[in-house]
């Protein structure tokens, strides 16, 4: 076991924890102004597929980045007129679009690259393994900052807390919302680039497996708050590190190997502890899920 605790799962867990980092920080931003937003995992898709997508049709990283970030953005604004103009159901409607982008990549890929399973494999050179890890490490103070240093944080905050005596102070509701959220889907896009153009060379279906949900789960954990929450995300990368490295390394009493899908479970596990655990003792903005309907 002792090997198991290496410079190399620092710097797993680091690499891990970036998607999660991004997610959850958008996540927060969303939530933060009253919008549940449990479409980053379909967020994510969307910039996974796309940047890889871009990344492989032009022969450059920094485009397919900023094409996953559009496409994060695209879903992002759906969610927000369809909550804040429409007043739909936002639970509904970030399912809709989860279950919405689990099919359309492949669908996409199936039509463009003739295989519905994963886009083209990228040549190394044109992959970014390291930029959106200092993207990650340098919003978490900056996230923090605007939350608590800035007007712009001020009102987020009351619009997520009091949207009605906000109202009463000048502040438009409908406007800081839609910010909140258009930033979840630019946060998640990148997340979701990373994993296509950075974690990995190319787009594989459903290659997020539920990261949109862990990144809300540590938003949870982290009650809202930047540093927290990016500490609870390294807590959820570091166990994904663990059990990694413990394939093959940790056996049964019998001498056999556990079950690889037994480990590959642990992440999902503590997820659900969280869950359990820790709901019923963070306390999320006052007005999070509520439509806001200003007064005539």
């Amino acid at each position: 076991m002792r090997d198991l605790f290496t410079k190399a799962l620092l710097l797993s867990t680091i690499r891990l924890a970036t998607p999660l980092i991004l997610a959850a920080l958008g996540g927060m931003f969303s939530e933060r102004s009253g919008v549940i937003n449990i479409a980053l995992e379909g967020m994510m898709l969307a910039g996974a597929f796309t940047a890889a997508a871009v990344t492989w049709a032009v022969g450059n990283p920094w485009v397919g980045l900023l094409a996953g970030v559009g496409a994060g953005l695209v879903l992002a604004s759906i969610h927000a007129v369809a909550c804040i103009r429409y007043k739909a159901d936002q639970v509904v409607t970030g399912t809709a679009i989860n279950i919405l982008m689990i099919g359309l990549p492949g669908f996409l890929s199936g039509a463009f690259f003739l295989s519905s399973g994963s886009t083209p494999q990228i040549p190394k050179e044109q992959l970014i393994p390291w930029t959106p890890i200092v993207i990650a490490i340098v919003l978490v103070p900056l996230s923090w900052y605007v939350l608590y240093r800035t007007p712009f944080g001020l009102r987020l905050r009351s619009v997520g807390e009091n949207p009605e005596a906000a109202d009463a102070a000048g502040v438009n509701v409908a406007k800081v919302r839609y910010s909140g959220v258009l930033l979840s889907g630019v946060l998640a896009g990148i997340g979701g680039a990373y994993l296509s153009i950075g974690q990995s060379s190319l787009f594989t279906r459903n290659m997020t497996s539920g990261r949109g949900f862990i990144a809300l789960a540590a938003l949870i954990f982290g009650k809202w708050r930047p540093v927290q929450t990016m500490l609870a995300c390294l807590l959820f990368g570091f166990t994904e590190a663990v059990s990694i490295q413990m394939q093959g390394v940790v056996k049964l009493p019998s001498g056999e190997d556990i079950p690889v899908q037994f480990v590959q479970m642990v992440p999902y596990v503590l997820t659900i502890i969280v869950l359990a655990g820790f709901i019923g003792h963070s306390r999320p903005p006052r007005a999070l899920g509520m439509p806001y309907q200003k007064e005539r």
